[in-house]
């Protein structure tokens, strides 16, 4: 712990790290429970873009995960943010479980385009639309940009390859509001009173978890479970401040070496 405050929050990944779709983790229940035990403030940073967050809310309690709608914060929360401040009218390429965390948002007339997941929207036709929305100058918002995830029959592409896609097609740079970028990771510390060198992210995602809460001074630890696969920690650059098995194994080490 030279050189650094001590732990005063913890941020934690969702999917792959605390479930795998309708399947917890081993241990994960108890381990979460054993770090509400001590004073520090928790943050539940996702990515996820298939389901609302009181739909994944309620999915996480049904797992028997002790968590509160207010400890979340989604990448869906970001793209609200960006799209109000901008007064933007959007074109919501998400699945439609996600569509409730953009009630009353305007989207008649669209002059802008909202990436996230959307394997049911992911056609030729509504992805031609969105290109032709960007080369007439609507603005490319990509609610973030994985290359894949896990789910329980094995992983599956992420928005990022279609993300890419229309950036190459449209000769454009999308603007990502999604883990790794510092303004979320900023914006959910913020919430907590928090600076970056006093807290730690855990998360499967060696790039967007890790590297992304590294780039802002947090500390990293990568977990072995969801999307990870061998050699992910080598993969940024600095690597993890620790790569361990699991988020129980995660929270044993922060219990005994950073409070």
């Amino acid at each position: 712990m030279a050189g650094r405050q001590a732990v005063k929050a913890v941020l934690i990944d969702l999917s792959g790290t605390l479930h795998i779709e309708n399947t917890a983790i081993p241990g994960a229940q108890d381990a979460l429970n054993r770090l509400r035990q001590t004073s520090v403030a928790l943050k539940f940073v996702t990515n996820t873009t298939k389901e609302s967050k009181k739909n994944l809310l309620e999915r996480l309690q049904r797992l028997n995960f002790n968590l509160q709608e207010q400890e979340i914060f989604t990448s869906l929360s970001a793209a609200r943010n960006l799209i109000e401040q901008k007064q933007h009218r959007p074109l919501l390429l998400v699945e439609d479980s996600a569509l409730e965390d953009f009630a009353g948002i305007d989207t008649s007339d669209p002059n802008a385009v909202v990436i996230g997941l959307a394997p049911d929207h992911f056609n030729y036709e509504t992805l031609n639309k969105a290109f032709r929305m960007i080369l007439s100058g609507a603005p490319l918002i990509a609610i973030h940009k994985a290359r894949y995830y896990k789910r329980t029959d094995g992983l599956a592409l992420g928005p990022g390859p279609f993300v890419k896609g229309l950036e190459y097609a449209a000769d454009c740079k999308a603007t990502v509001v999604g883990k790794p970028e510092n303004t979320f990771f900023a914006q959910a510390l913020s919430d907590l009173g928090c600076r970056p060198d006093e807290a730690v992210m855990i998360g499967d995602d060696a790039r967007d978890d890790v590297g992304g809460a590294q780039a802002t001074g947090m500390m990293g630890i990568l977990v072995r479970t969801g999307k990870y696969r061998e050699g992910d920690e080598n993969k940024i650059n600095p690597p993890p401040h620790l790569t361990c098995d699991s988020f129980p194994d995660a929270v044993e080490h922060i219990l005994k070496n950073l409070l």
